[in-house]
């Protein structure tokens, strides 16, 4: 072979290893955050209850992504919410990834500790600063032990009907979204490291009421998965404001409100999760992309400005408004984008139908809470919708979220096809 042919050989040669694909990794970490003795327990705006025994255990879930020097961390919590000033203590002692790249969201069980430091009638709140402190602590330490166990993996994504007695809608029985999304990490040789569940439900079988400290049907939904082969689970919720909630209705038109009922549900949704993503196909090279930018809304509500005055927020942040951060992630033939607060179904049905992957999850209350999110048309329109009115940020919230979520859509590259 001649130079010239030579050298044409070991450029075409290098041009290929150019362009091949970035190794893809995963990893997940899981760390217990129970309170150790119990603490009050918030199922909303209002006084806690006292604890006066468990079921389960609280914990914070991180799982970790790279691609081609992509990095991304997608963190569960078992709390009702886990504002943006606690998501941003966490960022800022992970060093490993950017902070634009961390997504912080709660499960919004109704039976956990108040991470908002909600005011109690009397002067007080029952949030303890030295449990948040410990509970971000724990979940910076599972981002980076996640980060640190980064290996070879795969990605499955499917979405599909959860089908059986899980969630309803207790404003409008079929007013939900009955599709379950699922992201599944595998090793090279096919065996899962995680699951990942998105589906729309409120965690309150339980409810503050019962006095029962509890990750609520999430901890049963997450063992579960582990006991079927699928791996360390964890739950990113939806849109599943006013009201889409567990059906755990009971024959005698009745409500089952006790741990063996949190198992049913969970247990039925982790086989529903592992049913639906078991024959989707496996890629080692999905491709990885996130972006991250800053969404604004006014504060119209009396009742919101009031309690933003009486809750922690960041020194100087303005009364009349509120800020978060908004993520959007291409992880194959996937699209996520974060909802920091409670959409109401049909602005969720809505943005899947927009987004631009093959599969679209909506992350709800992620690196935010910010209470209900309603459309224009709806806010203060039914006598039903009264409560989520007052606790909704106001009335244009729905329209500037639907708004920014589609421009940010538009603006990103899109998903592989």
């Amino acid at each position: 072979m001649n130079t010239f042919k030579m050298g044409l050989l070991v450029l075409t040669l290098m041009a290929g290893m150019g362009h091949a694909p970035a190794q893809f990794r995963a990893a997940i970490s899981v760390k217990i955050v129970t309170p150790d003795p119990l603490l009050p327990l918030v199922g909303g705006i209002g006084k806690a209850e006292p604890a006066t025994q468990k079921k389960g255990d609280l914990t914070v879930r991180a799982l970790v992504m790279a691609q081609g020097g992509t990095e991304v961390a997608i963190v569960s919590a078992d709390f009702l919410g886990f504002p943006g000033v606690l998501g941003d203590r966490v960022r800022a002692a992970v060093k490993e990834i950017p902070g634009g790249n961390i997504l912080i969201g709660a499960t919004h069980t109704h039976s956990a500790p108040d991470t908002y430091g909600f005011p109690d009638g009397e002067g007080g709140t029952s949030a303890d600063p030295k449990y948040l402190e410990m509970v971000c602590t724990r979940m910076a330490e599972a981002i980076r032990e996640a980060h640190a166990g980064l290996q070879p993996a795969q990605l499955k994504s499917a979405t599909g009907e959860a089908r059986g007695q899980i969630a309803y809608n207790y404003y409008a029985d079929k007013l939900y979204d009955p599709r379950c999304n699922v992201l599944q990490l595998l090793h090279p040789d096919g065996k899962p490291i995680a699951t990942l569940v998105n589906y729309a439900i409120h965690p309150e079988v339980l409810g503050n009421g019962e006095r029962i400290l509890s990750p609520d049907l999430i901890g049963p939904l997450c063992d579960e998965l582990e006991r079927l082969g699928a791996g360390t689970g964890i739950f990113m919720n939806s849109a599943q404001g006013g009201m889409v909630t567990a059906d755990n209705r009971t024959a005698n038109g009745g409500e089952a409100r006790d741990w063996p009922e949190c198992q049913r549900i969970g247990k039925l949704l982790a086989s529903e999760a592992v049913r639906i993503v078991k024959d989707a196909p496996a890629s080692p090279s999905p491709g990885l992309y996130c972006t991250a930018r800053t969404i604004t809304f006014p504060v119209d509500s009396p009742g919101m400005r009031a309690l933003l005055k009486a809750v922690p927020r960041p020194k100087g942040a303005p009364e009349n408004v509120v800020t978060s951060q908004l993520n959007l992630i291409n992880l194959g033939n996937t699209q996520i984008i974060t909802i920091p607060g409670e959409a109401l179904p049909n602005i969720g049905f809505y943005l899947k139908r927009k987004m631009h992957g093959k599969q679209n999850l909506l992350f709800g209350l992620t690196n935010d809470a910010y209470g209900y999110i309603l459309t224009k048309e709806d806010f203060d329109s039914f006598k039903r919708y009264d409560y989520i009115t007052r606790t909704s940020l106001g009335e244009q919230t729905g329209e500037i979220l639907v708004r920014e979520i589609l421009a940010l859509c538009d603006k990103s590259p899109r998903p592989a096809p």
